[in-house]
């Protein structure tokens, strides 16, 4: 790990001219898939004369086993400290002194990290600029009016600018009274140009060989991508999958990723030849997997999953569960993707119809192939840099 005190004086003041303003990202954990965006976002803010400095800390034990973390050499580590109360962590993140003149300092709006409010705090105090960067809104809340929405909410008018992830999340920011003029949609992405790269590379030969090694008889493929964990509704899917599997059996499921529901979805397929758990798989890895699949399947929370079904082309099936992050604004139902009712039969009915009609198949796989150039890191990055520019103004 990076020792603070002589990283951050390298970045802000050897490799950045005097007229450069300095702008920090606060990141609680890095991601591998936030690290492409990082990297452009650097260079399109210091080609409008804005020096970028990300900080970042470690995820809390439950996050360790989704085993996504990034890591960027020119990023400055703190140590995080988490203290759990209940099913939540509560967590400190230390700021660095050095960067206590910043610009602008834009912080991910989570009420359980409990620095953000020390920058709330330097803002009324010090005048420093502050910004959230979030859904605006916890989505997955039962409790839409409790008393932690309700703070959320106050606090949301309480920054200089704000970062939404999606249009749906500027429309909540907005319902709180928060100037829109002052509100960036971001469209929130992955790097969907490496993935269609990656995609690409992968030949038939190599899918065909990939789906022997699993065991999966000639049939159509449906694929779970995603962490596992309990707003993933892995029972719904478990249920789905031996629906359809009932219906049709040359169905073969792929489940991949990893989490703390791991015993669970390893047990069930045990179970099942037809059905096979890879773990984490990213990259080229993940593309090579994904391309033997006809649909992919989430039946709980869906959110930058979803881009990965538009490059792979293939259409993502989910319900409305009501838990859905903010990419689900990206899904427009039965044009580049399909949302059903949340309930089990219409869930596999409709599957199934889809998986036996080739003409809707290929009509959903090239409105996915036409969303995928929309949503991509670098006009995430783009749209980010003019909100910078908008706070700093």
């Amino acid at each position: 790990m990076k020792n603070i005190t002589t990283v951050v004086p390298v970045l802000v003041q050897n490799l950045t001219p005097t007229a450069m303003r300095t702008v920090v990202v606060v990141q609680r954990r890095l991601t591998h898939y936030r690290v492409s965006f990082f990297e452009v976002l650097k260079r399109e803010l210091y080609a409008r004369g804005v020096n970028l400095v990300l900080v970042h800390g470690q995820p809390n034990p439950i996050e360790m086993s989704k085993k996504d973390e990034g890591h960027i050499d020119w990023a400055v580590q703190v140590v995080n400290r988490y203290w759990k109360i209940g099913h939540q962590y509560l967590v400190f993140q230390p700021y660095p002194p050095e960067l206590q003149k910043a610009d602008l300092v834009i912080a991910t709006q989570e009420n359980s990290i409990l620095s953000n409010h020390l920058h709330l705090l330097r803002k009324l105090i010090f005048g420093t600029k502050v910004a959230f960067w979030g859904h605006g809104a916890n989505l997955q809340s039962k409790h839409r009016n409790g008393l932690k929405e309700c703070f959320k909410r106050f606090t949301s008018t309480k920054v200089n600018w704000w970062f939404a992830y999606t249009q749906l999340s500027a429309d909540l920011v907005a319902a709180t009274g928060f100037s829109r003029s002052r509100i960036t949609v971001l469209n929130n992405a992955i790097d969907t140009d490496e993935l269609h790269h990656q995609l690409d590379s992968v030949s038939p030969e190599e899918t065909h060989a990939l789906r022997q090694s699993l065991g999966f008889a000639a049939g159509p493929v449906g694929v779970f991508v995603g962490s596992l964990y309990a707003d993933k509704r892995l029972d719904f899917l478990f249920a789905a999958a031996d629906a359809i599997h009932h219906y049709l059996p040359s169905f073969n499921l792929l489940i991949i990723g990893d989490g703390n529901e791991r015993d669970k979805v390893q047990d069930w397929c045990a179970k099942r030849p037809w059905a096979k758990w890879v773990g984490a798989r990213v990259a080229r890895e993940k593309a090579a997997y994904i391309s033997m699949a006809q649909v992919m399947l989430n039946p709980g929370l869906v959110g930058l999953g979803l881009l990965d079904s538009f490059v792979c082309e293939v259409p993502m099936l989910t319900t409305a569960c009501g838990i859905h992050s903010p990419e689900i604004s990206y899904l427009e139902n039965d044009v580049n993707g399909i949302m059903t009712a949340d309930d089990l039969n219409t869930y596999v009915g409709t599957c199934i119809s889809l998986l036996r009609d080739y003409k809707k198949l290929s009509e959903l796989r090239a409105a996915c192939n036409a969303s995928a150039k929309e949503y991509t890191v670098a006009n995430m990055a783009r749209r980010f840099a003019d909100g910078v520019m908008g706070a700093l103004e």
